[in-house]
């Protein structure tokens, strides 16, 4: 007789692709070394501050622990994970209380139309897994690797006071917190807030804003960022000045924002906004205004930044905003599932599944061969630690003053890679490394890191400069027998700031 094992349950089956993806994470996070992005972050740890001039400390604090034990990339790597798997885990558990909020409104028209909370929980969990994008926060930790668990929790306090009318002393501290560690994570997390706000607003319940409670929680919240408020207080609030400059970009271009959909389109997977649109048609024809002001999770930072992707940005950004729909698209998925709409489900949800793969497969072959680094934005994940340990060994060997790169993207892994040996970004713009390092002063020495990914010119005789640079070393970077890309390492000598003599 045949033993047959008992079907999972659908939480079972979310778990189980939730730790399949994690295993898969794991595996990338211990075979390819820090990207531009988490050097910069990493350094936060090692630089501890109460703020950084490009981004609120938080990035850099929760690294602190297993930066100061180890210098591992895979280790470092389990906190992004672990914030990964928290935030599939709460995607699921809106899913659930949405699929409840939703019934306990409507009962009698919803009870019989919904598939089960935990179905719909299962279709939210699978479209975030087959999303492309999140999977790079989930081995390299950004701000929006924080930013994401913060805002659902944010959305689950709003449903808690959707179905309840009220909070809890205990609710509103939890909120404060919840608000005051968003503003720490990224500047961005003050969208979460505002869809709060409209959650509040949109209530016809008890008043909101009167309640001792709700002036505890917004006490808790500016005392928590205080530090971010302090920092910029004494360094000429620049953290602010430079996201400003950076958010509004370039000339708006109507171009730019159709290239912005596109890329979030092929970044996050249609099967999201699918699932959205089904929500929307299927669900959306009771309590209109109860969750609108909770889509408003999604809708506000995704409008923002859509409206600001004319100037210029980075698809990452509305990562959190995605994971705010998931539950969203959760329900509509499970609901047409359920209608025996299935084919277009299965056949959204293996290519992009197969695109995760892809992509999976491309990062540990070191990507396509081709005669431009430039084509191959893999070739930036390899080579920077052997770099780094050259250059380090160099700059001993000839005695300089520090390392220089020509731009901050290559300063990063230079710092990380070649610690603690000082790291000069020889351009014009203020930067974080002006902050740790300094300045050169006239008549230093330096040891030049030149990549073949972004050739620059030699600084040598140019204005400012050095008056001479001599070629010292080169190595070639290769993967699986394909030259990935070439690191120069020059001894530059006598900096000048002003303009070299005729």
């Amino acid at each position: 007789m045949r033993y047959q094992l008992p079907p999972q349950s659908p939480s079972t089956w979310a778990v189980i692709s939730i730790c399949i993806a994690a295993v898969i994470h794991f595996a990338l996070g211990f075979s390819i070394e820090f990207s531009v992005d988490e050097a910069h972050y990493a350094l936060y740890a090692q630089h501890l501050a109460w703020s950084y001039f490009d981004h609120p400390p938080l990035v850099g604090w929760i690294q602190w622990p297993l930066v100061a034990l180890t210098s591992s990339e895979g280790i470092i790597r389990l906190i992004p994970e672990l914030l990964w798997i928290i935030s599939c885990y709460l995607v699921y558990q809106v899913t659930i209380e949405v699929h409840h909020l939703i019934q306990g409104l409507h009962k009698d028209y919803l009870t019989s139309a919904l598939p089960s909370a935990s179905n719909c929980g299962l279709f939210a969990v699978l479209a975030m897994i087959a999303a492309p994008l999140p999977h790079i926060l989930a081995i390299g930790l950004l701000p929006d690797s924080l930013l994401a668990p913060l805002s659902l929790g944010l959305m689950m306090m709003a449903i808690r006071w959707c179905k309840q009318g009220q909070f809890t002393m205990l609710d509103w501290v939890i909120t404060g917190v919840l608000l005051g560690l968003s503003g720490l994570a990224k500047y961005t997390g003050v969208f979460a807030a505002f869809a709060l706000l409209f959650v509040f607003l949109s209530s016809s319940k008890q008043p909101w804003f009167f309640k001792r409670g709700f002036w505890l929680a917004t006490l808790i919240a500016l005392l928590i960022i205080a530090p971010v408020l302090y920092w910029n207080w004494m360094n000429d609030w620049i953290s602010f000045k430079y996201q400003i400059a950076h958010g509004s970009g370039k000339a708006w271009a109507w171009r730019r924002l159709a290239a912005f959909l596109g890329i979030q389109i092929a970044c996050f997977g249609p099967l999201l906004l699918i699932g959205g649109f089904l929500f929307l048609k299927d669900c959306f024809r009771v309590a209109k205004i109860t969750l609108a002001a909770l889509l408003s999770f999604f809708l506000i930072p995704f409008a923002i930044f859509a409206a600001l992707s004319g100037g210029g940005g980075l698809p990452h950004w509305t990562t959190p905003a995605w994971f705010c729909l998931a539950p969203f698209a959760g329900i509509g998925l499970a609901k047409a599932w359920s209608m025996h709409h299935r084919k277009f489900i299965r056949l959204f949800f293996s290519l992009q599944i197969m695109l995760c793969l892809l992509g999976f497969g491309l990062v540990l072959a070191g990507g396509i061969s081709s005669a431009s680094v430039k084509s191959n934005p893999i070739a930036d994940l390899y080579g920077w630690k052997m770099a780094g340990h050259k250059a380090a060994e160099l700059a001993q060997a000839n005695k300089v003053d520090g390392i220089a790169v020509q731009n901050w993207t290559l300063g990063s892994r230079a710092a990380w890679y070649a610690s603690p040996i000082p790291v000069f970004v020889l351009d014009q713009r203020q930067d974080q490394f002006d902050l740790w390092f300094g300045q050169l002063s006239p008549g230093d020495n330096v040891l030049l890191i030149n990549w073949s990914g972004m050739n620059f010119p030699s600084p040598a005789g140019s204005k400012p400069g050095f008056e001479h640079c001599e070629a010292l070393e080169s190595i070639e970077i290769q993967r699986f027998g394909q030259n990935l890309s070439k690191f120069d390492f020059s001894l530059c000598s006598k900096w000048q700031k002003a303009a070299l003599p005729e």
